[in-house]
């Protein structure tokens, strides 16, 4: 007698039956609308972009059966009101740096970018095949979040200045647009550290609220136009090597969801993450150039500037240790950041400075 023979002729068996029946989830039915709310505003380079290819991403794989309205900042919460908004249940989903959340939680620093931490290759690296995924939902369950990596702008820039940057002393006052904790460590060198929305950010430095600006990189600052504004830029940052962004999506909303629709939002995530990171980096060197025609004086931080930034950050990071969590997070990327590096150093990196040096 086969199994399911033995299932229909057991009084045992249709009881299981019935109880595997029962304890199916109940899934919502027919098409259905996500908005998703974003920290970004309308059309800002790179990074809408990369909300806005989640959506088409979303609706286009399902068929339509999840329709995703993408909403700007400002268009129904403001640019940092979209976490809240959606672990409440006031929308669906967002789509933003992680980091702008360590109010909530410092180890959302992690899934952005921390201060002397992973670049992009090292960041996917740890997050999906060293646990990075798993303590990104562990941090998400607090809050009711459902989280993926959904976006990269590659390694960011210094900044723009309104004066160089010769000595950690020059920092004392500077009025200095920087968030996460590369924001916190600024502040320990004696800056007033500021967190502006990036659409917001030229007016800012054109009314001369702040003294200066990190923003993202050469291409996404020259749409910003930064450098209508000063001359002065830094190309290389220690805060945010290799900057991830985030698709969250309300828990409930999302197990909701057939196992089909929630696999769509977590590709439409990953895929967008890698289309994102490639989008900047072709632009950028294209765009470097075009700042350097019109003027503007790209620059290096001192070594005794680096210093200052790796003692700073070492103190901010020193300081979240007490929570359990954060501690659990840090740890984990540290040791898979050692580990990739560890190769990425020995193989691409001696490769590519030889084919520089090659190549002439």
């Amino acid at each position: 007698m086969d199994r399911r023979s033995f299932l229909k002729k057991s009084a045992l068996g249709g009881s299981a039956a019935a109880a595997t029946a029962l304890a199916a989830p109940a899934y919502a039915q027919g098409k259905r609308t996500l908005t998703m709310v974003t920290s970004w505003g309308r059309g800002l380079a790179g990074v809408f972009d990369s909300a806005q290819r989640c959506a088409d991403s979303i609706t286009a794989m399902s068929e339509g059966n999840l329709t995703v309205d993408i909403k700007a900042a400002g268009e129904l919460v403001g640019a940092f009101e979209v976490f809240d908004a959606v672990s409440s249940g006031q929308a669906d989903m967002y789509h933003a740096a992680d980091y702008y959340f360590v109010g909530q939680h410092p180890g959302y620093a992690f899934f952005t970018a921390v201060p002397f931490g992973m670049t992009a290759q090292e960041l996917v690296n740890w997050y999906y095949h060293a646990g990075g995924m798993e303590l990104h939902d562990e941090l998400g369950q607090i809050f009711g979040l459902k989280s993926f990596l959904a976006g990269n702008t590659g390694a960011q820039a210094g900044g723009w200045y309104s004066k160089e940057i010769n000595s950690p002393e020059d920092f004392n006052g500077l009025k200095f647009r920087m968030p996460g904790l590369g924001g916190k460590a600024l502040g320990k060198l004696g800056a007033s550290v500021q967190n502006i929305p990036g659409s917001e950010v030229y007016q800012a430095l054109s009314s001369g609220a702040i003294d200066g600006t990190e923003w993202i990189g050469p291409w996404a600052d020259e749409k910003a136009g930064f450098q209508e504004i000063t001359k002065t830029y830094y190309t290389a940052g220690f805060h945010e090597p290799g900057a991830g962004l985030s698709l969250a999506t309300n828990r409930e909303v999302f197990e909701s969801l057939t196992p089909g629709q929630q696999k769509i939002i977590e590709i439409a995530a990953g895929e967008c993450h890698q289309w994102n990171l490639a989008q900047f980096l072709a632009n950028n060197g294209a765009a470097l150039q075009r700042l350097q025609a019109g003027g503007v004086k790209v620059m290096e931080f001192p070594d005794s500037v680096w210093d200052a930034f790796g003692k700073a950050s070492q103190e901010v990071l020193d300081e979240n240790m007490g929570d359990e969590l954060f501690k659990k997070i840090h740890d984990s990327a540290m040791e898979s950041m050692a580990a990739s590096s560890a190769w990425l150093n020995l193989s691409s990196g001696v490769y590519t400075a030889q084919r520089d040096r090659v190549r002439g």
